[in-house]
């Protein structure tokens, strides 16, 4: 989800290893997710360390779409330079070979030392991805309850939690479901007011929806006006500035309590009040911005505990959906687990057993805010207050068609809303740009994803002709398939564990291993163009109606995610206003026009049946 974008490199953490939790908190179950628990990992290859010529060879492929030809010239220098006999990258590649023998994965500790654990900026937008449901059908406190009592208990038998931990530097990942005493309760958050819920009853059975009904009638009735400090809104700092509030924090034992409370809880559930009025058909925006950051000081922001693996929020107003730290874990497993809840609050509620006794009072979290606290408090709404403000996100539903149209035609539809994304950004402003699409290793043990480059020569080609009047449909017919079928040869590549960037990244972090000088292809220019991703995607097909959300990953560019549903399409398109150059709103109705005009070109120039 997050595209790596240049960043440090420092020291090594302790890889992050998903366990099997004991006693009450349940994994995600294997049938949903393929492969990812440990009694799966196990009988899963380690991933590959690709061929050194391999990588750069498609390295220079991937720049030819976005560099300049002199500047191409200057790196194919450098290139041959480093894979030379005898040189640099042979012994890097060497080195990298030796960590592949010694390790279940060469890349998994690197990577979220990388990309995560050492990346500073806050959580908020920047890294942790929103995720919007269907509205719900409710619209009051009481239907709120009914509905959050369900997706608590549709949430229970499938949570392993591994959460962050602040930093002064970097930060660390702890997993509270390994350890000897398991946690049994969830937090609650309403009005800026943190509680503990316990969610299982003294014979180890899980609440009942009803019972859950009544423990959160009595948060929500403890919690009637807000918090007018709220800690919560600590979370959504940058990162370094955090570590040292967080420092201050728990240095009082009553914070440290409530702090160890919240960050050892199974997830974090928020009830959110009614959110200030938005357009009906701009309902899907707003609630992608409740998902992502909340809002602001004034919004929900506060609201929240950011550091959380997974918080669901819970609107008055049948807004609903997710946030996650992305550290832990990539999208597939996170929507198969929302598919799970959707699925449950659905059914027809079951026949409950008599429960074991009363469960204990909800317990508010307390917090004692010394004047120090109180400023980095302020500070932190102004820090969340100025990115939500600069946060530009649009969630579009593409109603023309859906995954059926590309399959009518043998068309990867992941490929061909690509090659949409391609076309419309091109036609917005004239060049290729570096773009990220999210590729899972997950067929690798502990495998996370790599990078599905989808500007190509091939979709150059195809984008550069759309529009010329010089050529014919037929020729252009023939380069949109040819630029798919590149694309999906990328992805399968991808998957495999043959991409290049993750590669790039370990060779030159094992220079940094090995104490020796950044070899010079990752101080050409060319390399910081090629980790510039303008365009920043990633597909997360769900079963339910859904759409995950982020921010771009670069001042200047767009995130993009969707889900291809067979007859439509969700998008969510996000940009920085501070950003003239762009416009979410203005990209989603490019897309649309690209995935329109692309259908056209197909259903006049249709294939003859053999």
């Amino acid at each position: 989800m997050l595209a790596f974008c240049s960043r440090a490199v420092a020291g090594m953490v302790r890889p992050c290893v998903l366990g099997r939790p004991r006693h009450l908190v349940k994994p995600v179950s294997a049938t949903r997710v393929a492969g990812r628990y440990l009694s799966h990992q196990r009988g899963l290859p380690s991933l590959p360390v690709p061929p050194l010529q391999q990588t750069c060879e498609r390295y220079m492929a991937a720049l030819e779409p976005i560099v300049e030809a002199d500047e191409l010239s200057r790196t194919r220098r450098l290139v041959e330079e480093f894979q030379e006999a005898g040189g640099v990258g042979e012994r890097l590649q060497r080195g990298l070979e030796r960590r592949a023998r010694g390790a279940e994965n060469w890349l998994s500790q690197w990577w979220v030392q990388v990309a995560y654990l050492d990346f500073r900026m806050p959580v908020v937008v920047h890294s942790s991805p929103g995720l919007v449901l269907p509205r719900m059908d409710f619209r009051d406190r009481a239907g709120q309850i009914r509905f959050a009592s369900r997706l608590i208990a549709g949430v229970l038998d499938f949570k392993t939690m591994i959460d962050k931990i602040p930093g002064l530097k970097r930060d660390s990942v702890v997993n509270h479901a390994r350890s000897s005493r398991p946690p049994k309760h969830i937090t609650v958050a309403h009005n800026c007011q943190f509680f503990q819920l316990d969610v299982y009853s003294s014979d180890g059975t899980p609440l009942t929806p009803d019972q859950l009904c009544v423990q959160l009638e009595k948060i929500c009735g403890a919690s009637q006006e807000a918090e007018a400090e709220p800690v919560g809104i600590l979370t959504a700092q940058h990162r370094d500035v955090w570590g040292k509030a967080y420092l201050r924090l728990i240095s009082d034992e009553t914070n440290k309590e409530s702090v160890t409370a919240i960050q050892r809880s199974i997830f974090t559930l928020c009830l959110d009040g009614a959110p200030r009025g938005a357009a009906a058909e701009l309902h899907r925006s707003s609630a992608a911005v409740q998902m992502l950051h909340g809002g602001g000081s004034r919004g929900h922001s506060g609201n929240r505990w950011f550091d959380k693996t997974l918080q669901f929020m819970v609107g008055e107003d049948g807004t609903c959906g997710a946030n996650y730290e992305h550290a832990p874990a990539e999208g597939p497993p996170i929507v198969a687990l929302i598919d799970h809840v959707v699925e449950y609050t659905r059914r027809k509620p079951e026949t409950p057993g008599s429960p074991a006794g009363s469960p204990p009072v909800p317990r508010r979290l307390r917090f004692n805010v010394t004047p120090e606290i109180r400023r980095d408090i302020e500070d932190a709404k102004v820090s969340v207050n100025s990115l939500a403000q600069d946060l530009d996100v649009r969630v579009e539903v593409f109603g023309h068609f859906g995954k059926n149209v590309p399959k009518a035609h043998k068309m990867s539809p992941d490929a061909f809303i690509q090659m949409a994304l391609q076309l419309a950004y091109y036609r917005r402003f004239r060049r290729c740009c570096a773009t990220y699409e999210s590729a899972s290793l997950r067929m690798f043990r502990l495998g996370r994803t790599d990078t599905i480059r989808s500007a190509s020569s091939a979709s150059a080609s195809f984008v550069k002709a759309f529009d010329d009047p010089s050529k014919q449909n037929q020729e252009k017919v023939d380069l949109m398939e040819n630029a798919v079928r590149a694309h999906r040869a990328y992805t399968n590549m991808a998957v495999s564990g043959q991409a290049i960037d993750r590669h790039l990244l370990g060779l030159k972090m094992q220079a940094a291993e090995e104490n020796l000088p950044v070899p010079a292809i990752f101080t050409d220019p060319a390399y910081a163009k090629a980790l510039h991703y303008r365009l920043s995607t990633s597909q997360v097909p769900s079963k339910t109606d859904c759409v995950m959300c982020f921010g771009p990953v670069v001042p200047d560019g767009y995130g993009v995610c969707y889900n291809p549903m067979e007859d439509h399409i969700n998008f969510a398109v996000s940009a920085f206003n501070s950003c003239r150059e762009t416009d979410a709103a203005v990209l989603a109705g490019a897309v649309e026009e690209a995935l329109l005009d692309m259908r056209r070109l197909l259903d006049q120039n249709p294939r003859s049946k053999l």
